[in-house]
């Protein structure tokens, strides 16, 4: 039945992209998220399921979809610069077999966060990418939080959906990402135009925050703890009752501990003890490897290169009892062990020049994200808001469907629509804002440089700056210039 279902519902969104060639898009954010064809053994299994989506997302929008709105941003260019930037280090990589495996998904991944922002021109269709971006991670949360429930999970043991341990399906990289995700869910029980904010919206979203709190004491990842700490601390930066989260959130890990596995107790302890850890010290021996590498090969040795890692270090384990303290130290030799971290990841596989495009990359997003969110961040909800919602829903839902309006209609059905209701801009830009941090926080200790799901997010946070300088002139780029106003636009007042 599961095979059936995982095949009919890929059947159905590309025969609804016929219609309306943006359904193409969101189905393969769905494919790259959820990768059916892991979990299926039948139909979807033996056909190229991602080639297919991305080929039908992108023609759809080249030959069907109206062009008007689409703006490439200094960004984008960013990621073409790097794209093009891993393509040469490729060709000269230390390990040429393995590099090229890995690069068969990153430019996939780089090429579609790129394109990603095109397609987004209106409020429905970001919020609709969004959506589907938060369900499609939710299928594996979801089931990897009801078996952590059930009492199942452990390091490296947690089997969701199916054995495998690639992309989303891996501990920690599920971790970092089921806790980045927390902002974004937050935002769509709110300011949803798809799901208005009812009961029933706040009630799975309530329970799908829960099951993403459950994923690191499942997978047992130690990123993901210090991920949850940190989007906690942040998001107090905009609460209103900020004593009263903050005293919710102590009571609720205090009400925690008793009922957290002793096997996930002792392995969050390592991170206090790292010494004593293996896992940790071997980190700290590939981190100082790679720095080495790095100055003897300022443009890196390609993907993959820490095939060539040769690291050895001492673990340190104390032992009291009957009074007395026994140090034990072992001596480790370890060869070919992974980066563990994606700053040290771009650091030995792209060398400098790879390192600072992807650190601008990650600091733009914060920059605009922050400009965004200062920007709009008094905005409120006008009176009336169910009418408002609906409103704008009728005015972007033509986005979605491919239909062509003039150009003067088209500027209008933009201003108009940010002119309805602005109250989800710097929400949405402070959620995006909060994943992003996580991330590069969770990026210091696992390697998912070009994770696709995160690059995705970047594709919304330049979808978003595009949405808001093409509807107000006022917020300008890093060069300083702004655009120019579209004929007949209304642009609301700076507060």
């Amino acid at each position: 039945m599961l095979n059936l279902a995982l095949t009919t519902f890929f059947v159905f969104l590309l025969l609804a992209g016929l219609r309306k060639p943006f359904v193409w898009v969101l189905c393969y954010l769905y494919i790259d998220i959820v990768a059916p064809q892991i979990i299926s053994w039948g139909f979807l299994s033996m056909i190229p399921t991602s080639l297919i989506a991305f080929a039908a997302a992108f023609l759809g929008w080249l030959v069907f979809d109206t062009k008007d709105g689409s703006r490439f941003t200094w960004r984008q260019g960013v990621m073409v610069a790097l794209l093009l930037y891993c393509a040469g280090t490729t060709l000269t990589a230390d390990y040429p077999a393995e590099a090229l495996e890995k690069w068969a998904w990153v430019w996939k991944a780089l090429v579609f966060a790129i394109f990603l922002p095109l397609t987004l021109r209106t409020r429905l269709r970001i919020e609709a990418a969004t959506l589907v971006m938060v369900l499609a991670a939710s299928a594996l949360i979801i089931d990897g939080g009801i078996k952590t429930a059930m009492g199942g999970g452990g390091y490296g043991a947690l089997r969701i959906f199916v054995e495998n341990n690639t992309g989303l399906y891996e501990g920690s990289i599920l971790s970092c990402v089921a806790i980045a995700i927390i902002p974004v869910i937050l935002w769509l029980a709110r300011h949803s135009t798809i799901y208005p904010s009812d009961w029933r919206v706040w009630t799975f979203a309530s329970a799908l925050i829960f099951a993403c709190c459950l994923i690191p004491v499942g997978t047992q990842a130690r990123t993901g703890l210090v991920c949850l700490a940190v989007v906690c601390a942040l998001s107090l930066r905009t609460a209103k009752h900020r004593v009263l989260i903050l005293g919710g959130m102590a009571l609720a890990a205090f009400a925690a501990v008793p009922f957290l596995p002793q096997s996930f107790v002792a392995r969050m302890d390592t991170i206090e003890n790292h010494q004593a850890d293996q896992s940790a010290s071997t980190r700290l021996g590939v981190w100082k490897w790679t720095w080495g590498y790095a100055k003897e090969h300022p443009f890196g040795g390609g993907f993959e290169v820490y095939l060539s890692s040769h690291v050895d270090y001492d673990t340190v384990a104390a032992d009291t009892s009957a009074g007395m303290t026994t140090i034990t130290r072992d001596h480790i030799v370890e060869k070919g062990r992974a980066f563990h971290s994606s700053y040290f990841e771009m650091l030995g596989e792209q060398g400098y020049p790879g390192l600072a495009m992807w650190l601008l990359l990650q600091v733009s997003g914060l920059w605009q994200m922050e400009v965004v969110r200062r920007r709009y961040r008094k905005k409120s909800a006008p009176s009336g808001t169910g009418r408002e919602l609906r409103l704008g829903r009728s005015i972007a839902r033509e986005s979605i469907s491919g239909e062509s309006i003039a150009g003067d209609s088209r500027a209008q059905t933009d201003a108009g629509s940010s002119a309805v209701n602005e109250a989800w801009i710097a929400p949405l830009a402070n959620a995006l804002q909060l994943a992003q941090v996580s991330y590069l926080v969770g990026s210091l200790f696992v390697g998912i440089a070009f994770q696709p799901f995160i690059l995705m997010l970047i594709g919304l946070q330049c979808a978003l700056w595009s949405y808001v300088k093409r509807t107000d002139p006022r917020i300008r780029d890093v060069e300083g210039k702004a655009p120019a106003r579209p004929a007949g636009a209304m642009v609301a007042p700076l507060s």
